[in-house]
């Protein structure tokens, strides 16, 4: 069976396992605040870390952000066909932008995924649990609304579309963006992945979106929502009310 297919086969738990994101009390951030700093969530199958798709946009970020810090926190979750526990990566997507809204004010947060990692970026700017749904333990509701001024934009690639949902899970909701963050979104799709795209039928397509340009196009995209300027990384935002 194909990556695609497997992704397929298994993406019928993503909605039920989705909503929602913790409210928690911030530890104390130890290290220097960068400029930015990246939540990037991984796709499915892809070893720890940002995998390659999201290595290639932080790095194309890097080169354009003129001197920025930009840091990178990978988000912890399996990211394998057992899509109920993509919850986890909500939970810890959500628990990382909080806390360094909490703790680096100053500090622009830049929140994106790939594949699975695009439902779970999308799924935590969501201003309200689905009606009816029960959230998993750790999961209490969305995360703060102050929250959303410290993320300067979202990025998701080849996320998962409604009509691939309903494909596979009758009645599925949408994997939408909230309100507050919809207007710093880019969501990108190669017209003929078929995990995005309704007309998609390629399944390499969903693996081209560095070779297309798309993650170099995101790059772009944040550098256009970012401050103006050079590095503050010497300011000692850790030094901020907590």
């Amino acid at each position: 069976m194909s990556r695609i297919g497997r992704w397929l086969a298994g993406t019928a738990s993503i909605v039920v396992a989705l909503a929602g994101s913790p409210v928690v009390a911030a530890p104390a951030y130890a290290a220097p605040c960068p400029d930015v700093e990246v939540v990037f969530a991984r796709g499915t199958f892809e070893p720890p870390g940002v995998g390659a798709t999201g290595q290639a946009f932080v790095d194309s970020l890097r080169a354009k952000t003129n001197g920025k810090s930009v840091d990178v926190y990978a988000v912890n979750y399996p990211a394998s066909l057992d899509f109920a526990t993509a919850a986890a990566g909500v939970i810890d997507a959500s628990n990382r932008v909080v806390e360094m809204s909490q703790n680096c004010p100053a500090t622009k947060i830049v929140l994106g995924g790939y594949s699975q990692g695009a439902a779970v970026a999308a799924y935590i700017t969501e201003d309200a649990i689905p009606e009816g749904y029960t959230p998993p333990p750790g999961m209490s509701g969305p995360m703060p609304p102050s929250v959303a001024d410290h993320v300067a934009a979202v990025t998701l690639l080849g996320k998962p579309s409604s009509g691939f949902l309903q494909l596979i899970y009758t009645g599925a909701p949408p994997i939408d963006v909230g309100p507050r963050y919809a207007g710093k979104t880019l969501d990108l799709c190669i017209p003929e992945d078929p995990v995005c795209s309704p007309t998609g039928g390629d399944n390499g397509a969903h693996g081209a979106y560095t070779i297309r340009g798309m993650t170099d196009q995101a790059a772009e995209f944040v550098v256009g929502k970012l401050p103006k300027g050079g590095s503050a990384r010497s300011v000692d935002q850790a030094a901020a009310p907590r």
